[in-house]
């Protein structure tokens, strides 16, 4: 199972991270650091889908990807806040209209 484990990791991004996995009685432990939010919960994901029974994941976020993701998260809470309908840029300068059917 760890070299199932294993040989998912480095068929993905998570190949960069050169994170540790150990598996005994079916429970994968992985360990490492990432700069990718996201890897830590895929590293889970694809242990599961591997084949353990359980996964204790100790990988550690940076602060510059925690910091990034933050920063994601508010610009797509503003981009969400644009209600359909409204104008999303000033108006054309040309005097033309919008042509699309509606």
């Amino acid at each position: 199972m760890e070299a199932a484990i294993r040989a998912k990791f480095a068929k993905s991004k998570l190949a960069a991270d050169k994170l540790t996995v150990r598996v005994q009685g079916g429970v994968a432990t992985i360990e490492g650091r990432t700069n990718v939010v996201q890897h830590k919960g895929n590293a889970t994901r694809m242990a599961k889908t591997a084949g353990a029974l359980a996964v204790n994941n100790h990988v550690v976020v940076s602060d510059a990807a925690k910091e990034k993701a933050a920063a994601n998260l508010e610009e797509g809470r503003r981009r969400a806040q644009i209600k359909r309908g409204d104008a999303r840029s000033a108006p054309r300068q040309d005097g033309s209209s919008d042509t699309r059917k509606k």
